[in-house]
Parts: C-alpha cells; structure tokens; sequence
C-alpha cells in the first residue's frame, strides 16, 4: 500500500491519508458589520471540493483571533459566536465526508491591515478599514509598513487569553485539530526572531524570553483544547538572515520545547519575517528543515514548499522526512489531487456515494 495513503493517528484523531491542505488565506469574509470574519458561500466551496476530493485534513485559513489580528479586513476569525455558527456548516461537511477539519488561530502583528493581494496588498488606513498595528517592539516590517505599537505586558496577557478564546469557540465549532501560527513575519514569528523583537524585558532578548510568549500561547490553548485532540504549530525554520535572525537550529530547540508543552505535531515553511531576502525555491524546498526536526526530536512533522507529484510526495513520507506532506497552490489548481495520486500509486481512498456508477 502507498505511504501516502495509510492513516496516522494523533492523540485520538485518525487523519485517513497523509496529503494535507495547509492554511492558505482567501482574503474573502466581509470585512464589517454584523457576519464580518464569517464564512459564506465562498469558503463552503473552496473547503467542500477539497474534502470531496480526498484531502485527508483541511486545515482551514489563518483565522483571527481579534479583529486586530487579521492580515486584512477581509480575513477570517473567530473572536464572536456568530462566526462559531458559520463555521459549522464547513466543518459538518467535511466530517461527513471523511476529512479531519482543522483550522489555524492567528495573529497578524505587524503585517496586519493589509489590503487584498489582488488590489496590491498595501498597508490599509483607518480611512480604508484599516488599523495600527501591534507587535513586540516598534519595528516596522520594511519601508511600507507602518510603525507598529510595541505591546505592553498587559496587551501580551491580553492576546494569549484572546487565543485561548477562539481555541474554545473552535472547537464548538466542531474542528478537530488547532493549529496555532508561528510562521511568516506574523505575531508569534515577530517574538521568536531576534530580527524583529528588540524588546529587553521579559519578553525579548535570550532565547527563553523570545520563547515565553508563544509558549503561553501553546499552554492556553493547550488547557482548553481536549487532551484527546491534537494541538499542532506552525514554524517558520529559518528567517534566511545570514546573522541576527531565527535559525534552523534554533527551531530544532524550540520543537523540543514545544513537545513538552503539548504540541503534536510542527508544520514546517520558512521565510515571511525579513524582507528582501533571498529564498532558494525549487521543488520540495522547505523538505529538508521538516526532515531535520523529525531525525533530530521527537515531534511528528508536516512537509511544505512545492510538493506538486504524486511521486514526490510519496518519496517524502516513505523516507521518513515527513509524516505527512502539505499542498498548498497544487491544491487550488487540483482539488481532486489526492484521488489522481491514489490512482497512480495504488492507494485506497474513500469515494463520495455519488460518484459511485454501477456498471
């Protein structure tokens, strides 16, 4: 049997194949009034086809955990009940058709108040539904980013309870795997790197100050999560800084660190937190910082970064360098991916009844 396609098991969670949708953000949810951050008709379908097409887990877009946490007003969240309501229909959906939901709590920091991609994806105003943006020292991301407002130790406190919260309210709304992100310049990234946290408190400076406020995010959410379901993390491996930024060693710490406070698994990109950097892409780029984890500690690990064959992929879990494999644009190119990959390496996958045809 394909690699691929065999099951995993985490915690008490049973993810039927190991071909993963990661969270990649629509930048679609009406931006104010009464359903702002809620989904409609567009992520239903979006998330629906995937799960239909055997995605084993659908773990669903960055979704805020404050209005200010968004990376545009267009984005998701899970700050109020309404949005709780929305998100059950997706995930009714995919449960039934044997996809695991999951869903990615987070916080933009400073690239928050942005515009959509496709109008350019410029820091927004207050007179364009914008607003100021915080992180933890008032270090802009480049030229054309604003000043972000440093937080103070009461806004920190405030933030690690606001993802306790939507923690709560996801799983009300019937996700099975939480996500929490620490990748890509946004917030929990802008604490971990000593590229964009200059703070000389508590919270800045060693490795364990730059450490402690993601891991009292993990241990909140940790406390409210079950303990029968996993809790997962995203990680940016590396800043590609030649000097004063978040290292591959660095991670391959801090996975241990994140094991003993609860994590399951580390769902492994790069990048996102330095501008103008150059990043070497290619084909499974970002495999080799997942393999390292997983040889060198104990946590489950999730491969990113131009997965697009099925052989690829299957070459990836069979020599251990991940456990699983995370599509992203193949994805939105191929919702049916998993099912042309089952096919072409002999694996078993589970078919809607309606696409069933007696002959």
């Amino acid at each position: 049997m394909s690699a691929l396609f065999e099951p995993i098991t985490l915690r008490e969670v049973t993810i039927p194949n190991r071909v993963w949708m990661p969270p990649m953000c629509q930048y679609s949810a009406e931006p104010e009034g009464p359903v702002a951050g809620a989904p409609h008709d567009w992520h239903f379908a979006h998330y629906a086809a995937r799960a239909t097409g055997g995605t084993g887990l659908i773990i669903v877009e960055a979704t805020a955990v404050s209005p200010e946490g968004r990376i545009s007003p267009y984005d998701l969240g899970l700050w109020n009940d309404t949005q709780v309501e929305a998100f059950r229909r997706i995930t009714r959906f995919l449960t039934a058709h044997g996809t695991v939901p999951g869903v990615q709590l987070a916080h933009g920091g400073r690239k928050a108040s942005t515009d959509q991609p496709w109008k350019g994806g410029a820091p927004l105003g207050p007179a364009a539904r914008g607003w100021q943006p915080v992180a933890p020292s008032a270090v802009p991301f480049d030229e054309h980013h604003p000043v972000p407002t440093a937080l103070t130790v009461d806004r920190i406190q405030e933030i690690v309870g606001q993802f306790a919260a939507a923690a709560r309210r996801a799983l009300a709304a019937g996700f099975e795997i939480a996500e929490i992100h620490g990748a890509h310049g946004y917030l929990i990234n802008e604490f971990l790197s000593p590229h964009s946290n200059h703070r000389t408190d508590a919270y800045g400076g060693s490795y364990e100050n730059r450490t402690r406020f993601t891991l009292e995010v993990v241990d909140a959410v940790r406390e409210v999560w079950p303990e029968d379901k996993p809790v997962f993390f995203r990680v940016s491996a590396t800043d590609w800084l030649q000097d004063g930024g978040w290292t591959t060693e660095d991670t391959v710490r801090f996975a241990r660190d994140l094991h003993a406070h609860g994590v399951d698994l580390l769902d492994v990109s790069t990048g996102g937190n330095a501008s103008g950097v150059t990043i070497p892409t290619g084909p499974g780029y970002q495999v080799p910082f997942a393999a390292r984890v997983k040889a060198e500690t104990p946590l489950r690990v999730a491969a990113v970064g131009l997965i697009t064959e099925a052989g690829q992929a299957e070459k990836i879990v069979t020599n251990d360098e991940a456990d699983a494999v995370l599509l992203g644009r193949e994805l939105l190119r191929n919702p049916s991916w998993a099912r042309h990959a089952a096919r072409e390496l002999g694996g078993e996958i589970r078919v809607p009844d309606q696409y069933h045809r007696s002959v």
